[in-house]
């Protein structure tokens, strides 16, 4: 039986290659066109347990293949499919060759260049030779004695030594009359060699010039100078910085990638390049196909390692991954010179021009040197990092970017004290340089005008017709330009050393839930919040406040939890790690803004430099007409609206339905002494709740007599469900 079905197995037309099939008990054999039909068994060769005749036996389930031939492409696809390739095509004329400008600063470029090199050597020619005459004697000892051990063939002796330490007189005698055969002619040679350079040495010597003679003499000392130089002491002075890194190659990235553990397995596809390796503005790109099933994060974790297989700085690498593309496929960037000691790039706004809130704002630049810009509109900005890290160029970036907006409106406190925002001074609406109690409480007094100015500005927008409000209730600049009596423009609060605002005894709780009220109601209404901090752990930095900015810049960092807690959770996970990043890479961070993230570096700004910008703004300020606050000579007025209702709301313990009179008035007067601390002058908790009444009854929220087990009994108090409904205004 076996081997009739070997035969009929080798008869069989050969099966299609990787050819998959399934089980198919839907589809009639006849409607089955990929299997042929069963023939029936004979009943002696029937399978034990298989039904007699007269019982009606199970259906046969036919196979078809998996690769359905329906779906091969249609006529036409292929054209379409290499459409879709020529989008990524390169140009067929490289683009320095298309426009006669390119060429001909490309061909001055190249001109200069190479002029300025030859010129640098040529200066620098005598100095080369004084290194190589100093040298000459050592390389005339080094030639002699090359010489001497090829006269005398001293490679072979310890050969020969051996075979007559051995006493094997056979060898021995080979190995002599070896020795006598090669050595014969060298010596020979020598000596004519010898004899033609000593005759024509003293033949120029009595007939050449004075000038060949020197030449010669020169040459000669050259020649064996270079023979004789160190390989620590080079001849010829570098030219470019040390700093250049040698040219990317597909060699390099496959050596590197397998020495981190990214490399094809036994069985299966390795690293593939989807592009040619390219230059790509001051460094290198290399595009990567991983092995199926590793993601370009794993890369990405690994950012350190992969330098260190590369030996490169750690600062000139840089992987991410290709959206556009799949998971898998990884766009390995590679900088020609180090970006931390590269020259500065300016700011765009440095000499001129001026800036608009509502549109991006020039911030710094990416490690390739593209321009990096930050929208803080409906947005809000938290900067983070270790002292020394520079925080206070982003700061002079962000700030002086709004101060050149003639219709943004700065509130800046500077709670450091050392004056490192000065330049903006003069266009401050309002401005504190310090960080004592009155610094603090002149903070926590701008953000409840800013939480006012919100609460204004979304009761004028929810009164507007949804036809002036087409992109939902938020302020625009055609609402501000519009209706300029409203005051629309952007009103930027920048908090500078935030943690000495989140961490006073006094004022640190009001300020974590002011700061989180303001970020999540302030931005569809214009009012910003900018807050940078150079000690983001969980106590400075409250999670509340962290979790709900939009935009953020991490910069140095010490470990991973002050990474995640500016750049969000699980951020050093992604690969976002600012951990990486030097405390001598000022101005370097990675910004996110939700999941993605990049590297960028604020443009570096001089103190002097802000000051110029500073006068610049104060010109377009009041050529505009829109200096206020204390850049006019006014007394700000913090305006505040928030009732006593508002602030019920934010000191209520977490799930009570209610909570007596007098535990309300000691939580009112430690959020709030200046309004509620007289409440506690005395000791009568009647009194007290008298009090509270008081103030409720405008509003007209009741006091009831409460029985509360878990406190005091019996006692009038509040229930939470008789308070107003809070002011819905749109995220």
């Amino acid at each position: 039986m076996a081997d009739t079905h070997a035969a009929e197995a080798a008869d069989a037309p050969p099966a299609a290659p990787r050819l998959s099939l399934v089980k198919d008990t839907d589809t009639p054999a006849a409607e089955t066109a990929t299997a042929e039909p069963t023939a029936p068994a004979p009943a002696e060769e029937a399978a034990p347990g298989a039904p007699s005749e007269g019982v009606e036996a199970a259906p046969v389930q036919e196979l078809r293949p998996v690769d359905n031939p329906a779906l091969t492409m249609p006529e036409g696809t292929w054209v379409a499919q290499k459409r879709a390739y020529m989008a990524d095509a390169p140009p067929v004329i490289h683009p320095a060759l298309r426009r006669a400008d390119d060429f001909t600063y490309a061909a001055r470029w190249a001109g200069a260049y190479y002029g300025h090199v030859t010129a640098f050597h040529t200066v620098r020619a005598p100095l080369y030779l004084g290194r190589l005459t100093l040298q000459a004697p050592r390389g005339a000892g080094r030639l002699f004695m090359r010489w001497g051990r090829w006269v005398l063939d001293t490679e072979a002796r310890p050969v020969t030594a051996k075979a007559a330490a051995a006493a094997d007189v056979e060898a021995w005698l080979s190995l002599s009359r070896e020795h006598s055969r090669r050595v014969r002619p060298r010596r020979i040679l020598s000596l004519a060699v010898g004899t033609v350079a000593l005759v024509t040495g003293t033949a120029a010597a009595l007939l050449a010039p004075a000038w060949a003679l020197a030449a010669g003499a020169v040459g000669a000392a050259a020649g064996l100078g270079l023979a004789g130089r160190k390989a620590d002491r080079p001849i010829v002075t570098r030219y470019v910085s040390t700093h250049t890194m040698r040219q990317l190659d597909s060699t390099e990235v496959f050596e590197a990638l397998a020495a981190i553990g990214i490399e094809g397995k036994k069985g299966r596809s390795g690293v593939t390049f989807a592009a040619e390796v390219q230059r790509d503005g001051p460094g290198w790109r290399a595009e990567v196909d991983l092995p199926p099933g590793v993601e370009a994060g794993k890369v990405l974790e690994k950012r350190a390692a992969l330098a260190a297989a590369m030996r490169r700085p750690i600062s000139t690498v840089w992987p991410e991954g290709d959206r556009n593309a799949h998971p898998g496929r990884l766009v390995l960037w590679v900088a020609q010179q180090d970006p931390a000691k590269a020259p500065r790039r300016l700011w765009p706004l440095m000499k001129n021009g001026q800036a608009d809130v509502f549109a991006p704002l020039p911030f710094g630049f990416d490690p390739r040197g593209n321009l990096v810009t930050i929208t803080l509109m409906y947005s809000n900005l938290l900067v983070g990092g270790i002292p020394g890290s520079g925080k206070t160029s982003c700061a002079l970036a962000i700030v002086l970017g709004c101060a050149l907006d003639p219709t943004a409106e700065l509130w800046v406190y500077e709670l450091k004290g050392s004056g490192d925002l000065n330049a903006v001074k003069p266009v401050c609406h309002r401005y504190v340089s310090g960080d004592d109690d009155e610094d603090i409480e002149a903070t926590i007094a701008g953000l409840r005008a800013g939480i006012a100015e919100q609460q204004r500005r979304a009761k004028f927008i929810k009164a507007l017709p949804s036809s002036e409000t087409p992109d939902g209730r938020r302020v625009t600049r055609e609402l501000a330009e519009k209706y300029p009596e409203q005051n629309l423009g952007p009103r930027v609060i920048v908090v500078d050393e935030a943690q000495e605002l989140f961490t006073h005894e006094e004022y640190g709780a009001e300020a974590a839930k002011l700061c989180t009220k303001l970020i999540k109601k302030g931005r569809a209404y214009g009012v910003i919040l900018i807050l940078l901090t150079q000690n983001p752990d969980a106590s400075s930095l409250p999670t509340s406040v962290s979790s709900s900015v939009g935009t953020r810049l991490c910069l140095a960092v010490m470990d991973w939890r002050a990474n995640n807690n500016v750049l969000g959770t699980g951020a050093h996970e992604r690969g976002l790690r600012a951990t990486e990043i030097s405390v001598t890479e000022q101005g370097t961070g990675i910004l996110a803004r939700g999941r993605e993230g990049s590297t960028v570096r604020a443009a570096f700004i001089k103190q002097t430099e802000a000051e110029d910008i500073g006068k610049r703004a104060l010109a377009l300020r009041t050529a505009a007409g829109t200096l206020s606050g204390e850049a006019a000579g006014q007394e700000v007025e913090h305006a505040d609206t928030a009732t006593v209702i508002d602030h019920l709301r934010d000191v209520w313990p977490d799930g009570a339905d209610a909570v007596h009179s007098h535990r309300l008035v000691e939580a009112l007067a430690a959020y709030r002494a200046d309004l509620y601390g007289a409440w506690l002058d005395t000791e009568d908790s009647a009194a007290r709740s008298t009090a509270l009444s008081a103030a409720l009854k405008p509003h007209k929220v009741p006091t009831r007599q409460l029985t509360l087990r878990e406190c005091c009994g019996g006692a009038k108090g509040v229930r939470y469900t008789d308070l107003p409904n809070p002011d819905d205004a749109d995220d």
